[in-house]
């Protein structure tokens, strides 16, 4: 088991790593290929595209196909993939390359979720969770800092190559320690719903772009994929009723306790976003910081996180995920409320306690939600649960980038918050707080509302 775990917990790190640790070589990529930064930010974009859109069908993928079989290919088309970024000779097949390396990502993380219930006993799973959640926060803690470091010493191609070694570590160790797939008796396997999976990925895709793209400034683009997002969920539900085997069974959704898992998961990352749209603009403008002290203060929060995530794993176990999963939504409300109210003249102190609170009521949720979620799903529906939990995930960090930072610019009443008095920046994060406690207070009414209900997994 523990090497299985070790297998699974470096996919994790792998694929959070590949997210933070590109953002940091952005204006090294745009200085390389003579590029504008709106044309080196797909770098990025490429990424997450290929992980949002396509993280729920490669979940049912390994759900038909055998879920060691399918992270095998995964983390071998990542790590195949990370070298080709390393190579790229142009900025157009370094994109190619992000998009097959989060394709690899997807897999990675849809699959190391539902593999816990395979290789980790039940009363040890949110150990499991924990353990998991506390590799992807170190990936994304410490993601720019070692990419700061590979690019001044060896430049911009180290930090995808950097993979290369930890993704060859990561499929010898699953592919001698995880349990073997089972084998299904032939014509015993349900078809798979190519139909729905295109119109989700179009869908998701549409709605992805519709919110990075501008920044948080909408258009008549924005609008129109909007628009474009709302018609394919449309036409995907309608193609899901008439499917003979769905991609999503959306009788999944009756069950009120997955329905408000899923969606406070959104609620919560929408939530989180906010610190890290909003945190660097109230330490640079708000408070004064160099731009160093702002690093380091935006440190606190990723290090708690990867802190807390075994310690909450070991507590969920111990008094049960649902009620630990409201504990650690109210800790976020609690953080989320300081910071609407936070007085000026506290300076830092004001603003890095109620962040270690909001970041370690996160790792508490995330790990008792997940636990409480794949805790009650079958064997076979697995690998798409697990997909729809990191799709949320995703979801809610896209919206909360956009939506929040819009927030931020419109309390702020500034259109350029690089300019913005102390004072305007201050009101504006109190105000983006403000919004985010009620945000979270809605999730801690679907908490309370689904806690006793039985579930309905079929």
């Amino acid at each position: 088991m523990r090497w299985a775990l070790a297998a699974l917990s470096l996919s994790m790190l792998l694929s959070s790593l590949g997210t933070s640790i590109a953002n940091v070589g952005l204006p090294t990529l745009a200085r390389a290929f003579a590029a504008s930064f709106q044309e080196v930010q797909w770098v990025v974009l490429a990424y997450l595209l290929a992980i949002t859109t396509l993280i729920v069908s490669v979940g049912r993928l390994g759900d038909l196909l055998g879920r060691r079989r399918l992270l095998l290919a995964g983390i071998l088309l990542f790590t195949t993939a990370s070298v080709l970024c390393g190579l790229a000779p142009t900025l157009w097949l370094l994109v190619a390359a992000r998009t097959a390396q989060g394709l690899g990502a997807a897999v990675m993380m849809a699959l190391t979720l539902a593999f816990v219930g395979e290789t980790v006993p039940k009363e040890r799973t949110g150990r499991a969770m924990g353990l998991l959640g506390t590799m992807s926060a170190i990936g994304t803690a410490f993601g720019p800092s070692l990419g700061g470091v590979l690019i001044a010493g060896l430049g911009w191609r180290a930090i995808f190559l950097v993979n290369v070694p930890l993704g060859l570590a990561t499929l010898f160790l699953a592919r001698r320690h995880l349990p073997a797939d089972r084998a299904r008796p032939a014509g015993d396997r349900p078809g798979f719903d190519q139909l729905g999976t295109l119109l989700l990925a179009l869908t998701l895709g549409a709605y992805a772009l519709a919110m990075t793209i501008g920044r948080g400034r909408y258009g008549p683009l924005n609008l129109a994929l909007l628009l474009g997002a709302v018609v394919g969920l449309g036409l995907f539900l309608l193609a899901e009723t008439r499917a003979a085997s769905p991609l999503i069974r959306l009788a999944m959704f009756r069950d009120r306790r997955l329905s408000a898992s899923l969606a406070m998961s959104s609620l919560v990352s929408t939530v989180l976003m906010a610190t890290l749209v909003v945190g660097p603009f109230y330490l640079a403008r708000g408070l004064g910081l160099e731009a160093a002290m702002v690093g380091v203060v935006l440190s606190v929060g990723p290090l708690v996180a990867a802190l807390t995530g075994v310690p909450a794993g070991r507590i969920a176990d111990r008094f049960g995920a649902q009620r630990m999963t409201v504990a650690g939504l109210a800790g976020i409300a609690t953080g989320s409320i300081a910071l609407a109210l936070l007085p000026a003249p506290l300076g830092i102190a004001g603003y890095v306690i109620p962040i270690v609170i909001i970041t370690a009521g996160y790792g508490l949720f995330q790990t008792a939600n997940n636990t409480a979620v794949m805790a009650g799903v079958s064997a076979d529906r697995r690998g798409v649960v697990s997909g729809l939990l990191n799709l949320s995930r995703n979801l809610g960090l896209i919206t909360g980038a956009s939506v929040m930072g819009a927030v931020f610019a419109l309390a702020a009443a500034t259109t350029d918050l690089t300019t913005a008095s102390p004072g305007a920046v201050a009101t504006g994060m109190r105000v983006t707080f403000g919004v985010g406690a009620a945000l979270i207070v809605a999730a801690l009414a679907l908490a309370l509302a689904s806690r006793g209900q039985t579930p309905d997994r079929d």
